[in-house]
């Protein structure tokens, strides 16, 4: 398996099995738009025999923060510590790119990824309703 970083594109050639990716894990359809015009726009792929197994990407908010925005990792590859590498690649680029901090949001309806936020450092610094009426729990880092 390899772990493969891009900035500000998505490489077309992988663009397949990362939507089978994120149906398999989000039970929906990721609507490429999302990723236009994301200001320093970072994906990392955890890649094996040219399929996307996991993935993570994030970009920077209008304050200034490194938003770590989706990430997953397809059910039959879970367990074996992709989502970490996964962040821990994104924390090496955000530091070399001059980031103090990291956010992210989660869910309760996925713990696995809160546990893996909590075991990185990250901090609960708040919790909100969304507009489609979910609780979301506001982590951040410093880097």
């Amino acid at each position: 398996m390899e772990f493969l970083l891009f900035e500000h594109t998505f490489p077309a050639k992988y663009l397949a099995s990362f939507h089978e990716v994120h149906e398999a894990v989000f039970a929906s359809i990721f609507n490429d738009q999302k990723l236009i015009d994301k200001p320093n726009l970072l994906m990392i792929l955890a890649v094996e025999k040219e399929r996307v197994v996991g993935f993570k990407l994030g970009y920077e908010h209008p304050d200034g923060v490194f938003y770590s925005w989706l990430g997953g990792v397809h059910p039959d590859f879970q367990q074996r510590g992709i989502a970490a590498n996964c962040m821990e690649m994104q924390h090496s680029w955000c530091k070399e790119q001059g980031y103090q901090r990291v956010r992210t949001y989660g869910r309760n309806e996925k713990r696995a990824m809160l546990i893996v936020n909590l075991k990185a450092g990250f901090e609960i610094v708040k919790t909100f309703v969304d507009d489609k009426g979910r609780h979301k729990i506001v982590f951040e880092k410093d880097l």
